[in-house]
């Protein structure tokens, strides 16, 4: 099980790097995050959490966009993580990111409103 988080979290790191640095769609914004990776113990297989900040039109292009590079990120990993298999990338979005903001703004309105 160990092994498997540390190839998840070289994954993560690494698909950070090429999502910000090397991929050139406009549909990307520059403020995508992975929250979470989970890899299949087989290694087959990787869902990518991604958060993205913006309308829900900016949220659904970009995931059109990380989807559509998809081969060209596997690749880039292959490359670069030393691992018999490469997964095969799956995106998903993450709302959790915005839920909290959501959360702290309420709190704070609240506080507020109390004093």
């Amino acid at each position: 099980m160990e092994r498997i988080e540390r190839i998840s979290e070289e994954i993560k790191r690494e698909m950070s790097t090429i999502i910000q640095n090397e991929l050139k769609d406009p549909r990307l914004s520059k403020l995508i995050s992975i929250t979470h990776l989970s890899v299949t113990k087989d290694l087959r297989y990787a869902k990518v959490y991604v958060s993205v900040m913006g309308s829900d039109e900016e949220k659904s292009n970009a995931l059109e966009g990380l989807k559509s590079a998809a081969g060209f990120i596997r690749r880039e990993i292959g490359r670069r993580v030393q691992i018999r298999y490469t997964p095969e990338i799956h995106f998903e979005l993450d709302n959790s990111i915005e839920k909290g903001a959501y959360i702290t703004r309420l709190i704070n309105e609240t506080s507020v409103e109390d004093k």
